[in-house]
């Protein structure tokens, strides 16, 4: 496919690095020349200094002959114009970046009005990730299929785990649950496991079932699985203001430290549910004053990643908070994976995932749709969730007959809104959606898991 990617940004690059990787022909344009070459030296791909909303520019990059133009700088009214010009020029599929919670309120009439095939909100996708992690806070990392029925929950082996040295075989009879492990990652390696894999202490698991039966599991092994009460966010931007919005409708009492008067202001009017308080969040004795020690959860979200790291190092040794830490550059992976800090939430890959699935989506399909597509372990792994369609070859054919493809795992399906863990007469039936995870990327179609 031909895409053009407006907007050489945290976002804009991520979008770049997967897509790629996918066999696409890709032209960026951004007004950075710095940017734009530093794209262009990285990856085989066209790059255009200049503003992506005007005509001739968007021209020069052949818009006119591209399937998609994504436009994800961090302005919400330039990738909208950009989105707008682009379909004027003959673009059937355009994606825009829409931050703003003013815009984002009347997004509907937006995307129809512009006809846009897709809007991305990075801010709202961080703080629902990190909602669903407040609700347990025992887990790394938490992802939804079937609109929420099936979790996908990372979580990490204590050594005073019961699951040490444990066969995954031995797992399932011995707690009587309904869980798959499906991904193991085990220092820089990772498993697509068997029955007879021996999980250690230090394991990061990925654990695939319905919420019940996970939240069953975890009880069975003696880990919490309360949410978290009370919350102490660092940063009132936008992504802050979705999260909030979140908690305070799940009953989390929500405290936001903010340095800007003015922010302090607006979130006091439109979040009068949470206690906002106006101060710098790199203060020590104001994060103590405010009750550091005693907070169940903390979420660093400054504008900047080293304050972030900073802060979150210095809550985890004052108190057992859960910590959440955002972070924009990749670059701190194998730093902050030595830390030990809990959840790091990485807004470009949450974005780039949506994207990734959007045009998978495209190029795709006779047999079935991609519903939901999540990158797992930086990168290696990828859980998708395909929906199945009348002329699927692999309907009604039991999975323990399907040849499949090395490192594959059908994990779930969802029949009818009942969560099945699949054995080997299962069979796969019109309508479902079957989630599969797999160190084998770029799939677009549930046939792709075949020999």
């Amino acid at each position: 496919m031909k895409i053009v990617i407006v907007g050489c940004g945290n976002v804009g690059s991520a979008i770049v690095e997967q897509l790629s990787g996918e066999g696409h022909e890709i032209t960026i344009i951004d007004e950075k020349q710095d940017l734009v070459s530093d794209m262009v030296n990285s990856y085989d791909l066209l790059g255009i200094v200049g503003n992506g909303a005007v005509y001739s520019v968007q021209m020069e990059a052949g818009v006119n002959e591209a399937d998609l133009l994504i436009a994800v700088t961090g302005k919400d009214e330039l990738n909208l114009l950009c989105c707008l010009i682009a379909r004027k020029a003959g673009v059937h599929h355009t994606i825009a970046r829409v931050s703003n919670p003013v815009y984002y309120k009347e997004i509907a009439y937006i995307k129809e009005e512009l006809g846009l095939s897709l809007v991305i909100n990075p801010e709202l996708a961080v703080a629902g990730e990190i909602s669903r992690l407040l609700k347990f806070p025992s887990a790394l990392k938490i992802d939804t299929f079937a609109k929420g029925r099936v979790e996908l929950v990372k979580y990490r082996i204590h050594e005073d785990s019961l699951l040490c040295n444990m066969q995954l075989k031995e797992v399932r009879f011995k707690f009587a649950s309904d869980v798959l492990i499906c991904v193991v990652e085990r220092g820089d390696e990772i498993f697509i496991p068997d029955g007879n894999f021996t999980l250690l202490a230090e394991d990061e698991i990925t654990i695939i079932a319905s919420s019940t039966r996970i939240a069953s599991f975890f009880r069975k092994i003696k880990v919490p699985t309360m949410r978290a009460k009370d919350v102490m966010i660092i940063g009132g931007g936008e992504t802050s203001y979705y999260l909030a919005k979140f908690l305070v409708d799940m009953g989390i009492k929500v405290k936001i430290i903010e340095r800007s008067k003015e922010k302090c202001e607006e979130l006091s009017e439109l979040i009068p549910e949470a206690m906002i308080i106006c101060g710098d969040g790199t203060d020590k004795d104001l994060l103590l004053e405010e009750g550091l020690v005693q907070t169940e959860s903390f979420v660093s979200m400054t504008n900047f990643d080293e304050e972030n790291i900073m802060l979150s190092l210095y809550a985890k040794s004052k108190s057992k908070a859960k910590i959440i830490t955002r972070v924009h550059r990749i670059s701190y992976d194998e730093i902050i994976d030595n830390m030990n800090l809990g959840s790091i939430v990485y807004p470009k890959y949450i974005t780039a995932e949506n994207i990734i699935e959007f045009v998978r989506a495209m190029q795709n399909s006779v047999g079935s749709n991609i519903e939901t597509l999540y990158k797992l372990n930086d990168n290696r792994v990828e859980a998708l969730e395909f929906l199945i369609h009348d002329d699927c070859p692999l309907v009604g054919i039991p999975l323990q007959n399907l040849k499949l493809k090395k490192n594959i795992l059908i994990c779930t399906i969802n029949h009818r809104g009942s969560i099945i863990t699949p054995g080997g007469q299962t069979v796969i039936n019109v309508g479902d959606t079957v989630v599969v995870v797999t160190t084998q990327t770029g799939f677009r179609d549930i046939r792709d898991i075949v020999e």
